[in-house]
C-alpha cells in the first residue's frame, strides 16, 4: 500500500493524499456497501476474498453504509430469530455483533479508510441510542492496527497525488448511501441523471442501498476558468453488497 496522508475537512470531508507519484504508478480502492455482515444470509465467503484481494493489492477500504444488518433487536418490528447468527445470540446483541466484526475485520483493518453510515445503522442509533459504525472504528483502530475514519450517510473523499514536485492531480468521490427503491426495471439507473446535475465536481459517484450492481460511465464537457475546454467521463458505481 503506498503511503498517504488523510486529513478531515469539514463535515464528511477526507482528503486524501498521495506524493512521490510517477509513471506507472497506481493506488487500489476497494469500494463496498451493505455487507450486511451480521445477517445468516451474508455471503461472507464472497466478502472475505475481496478483503483478501484489498490485502494483497494493497487497497484501501472504504464502506458506505449497511455493513450491519442489526434488525434483531429489540423494538425492530422486522426482527426475526431465523436471521441470527447463533454466536450473535443474546442480551448483548448489539455489542456482540461490533465484537465479532471487529475479529472479522482484524487482518485487514490496516487497510480501512472510512467506514459510512447506512439506514440500519441510522436505524439503530434512533432506536437504541448506540452508534454501531463508530464502536467497529474504535476497536478496528485501538485494537487492530487501523486509522480508519467515521463517515456521514453522505460525504466526499478528495484523492489528491503529486510527483513531489510541481505535477499534481485530484479525484473527487461522492458517496451517499441511497435511498428509495431501485426498481425492477430502472435498478435505480433514471437517479444517476439527478445526480449529474447537482454534482458536478465528482469524478466518481458511489451509491449503494437499493442491492443492485451496475456501473455508468456519462461523457461531459467542461471549461475550465481560463477557458479551456476538456471532456471527461463521471463514474457511476451502485455497490450490491453481499446479503
Amino acid at each position: 500500500m503506498n503511503k498517504y496522508t488523510v486529513t478531515p475537512n469539514g463535515a464528511n470531508v477526507l482528503i486524501v493524499r498521495f506524493d512521490g507519484v510517477v509513471v506507472g504508478w497506481d493506488q487500489w480502492v476497494l469500494l463496498r456497501s451493505d455487507a450486511h455482515h451480521d445477517n445468516i444470509n451474508c455471503v461472507r465467503a464472497l466478502e472475505q476474498h475481496h478483503l483478501d484481494q484489498a490485502v494483497e493489492r494493497g487497497a484501501l477500504i472504504a464502506d458506505f453504509g449497511d455493513l450491519f444488518c442489526a434488525m434483531q433487536g429489540k423494538y425492530d418490528p422486522r426482527s426475526s430469530m431465523d436471521d441470527i447468527r447463533p454466536e450473535d445470540v443474546g442480551q448483548d446483541y448489539l455489542d456482540r455483533i461490533v465484537a465479532h466484526a471487529s475479529e472479522d475485520y482484524r487482518a485487514s483493518a490496516p487497510n480501512w479508510l472510512l467506514l459510512g453510515k447506512g439506514n440500519h445503522e441510522t436505524n439503530i442509533r434512533k432506536r437504541h441510542g448506540t452508534d454501531l459504525t463508530s464502536n467497529l472504528t474504535h476497536r478496528l483502530n485501538t485494537m487492530h492496527g487501523a486509522s480508519a475514519h467515521v463517515g456521514g450517510y453522505g460525504g466526499w473523499i478528495r484523492f489528491m497525488f503529486s510527483d513531489g514536485k510541481r505535477a499534481r492531480g485530484s479525484k473527487n468521490l461522492k458517496y451517499h448511501h441511497g435511498a428509495g427503491g431501485g426498481g425492477p426495471v430502472t435498478k435505480g439507473v433514471i437517479q444517476t441523471n439527478r445526480q449529474a446535475v447537482y454534482l458536478p465536481d465528482a469524478d466518481i459517484v458511489v451509491n449503494g442501498h437499493t442491492h443492485d450492481s451496475w456501473l455508468l460511465p456519462i461523457a461531459r464537457e467542461r471549461l475550465s476558468t481560463r477557458g479551456a475546454v476538456s471532456r471527461d467521463l463521471l463514474h457511476f458505481v451502485r455497490i450490491p453488497g453481499y446479503k
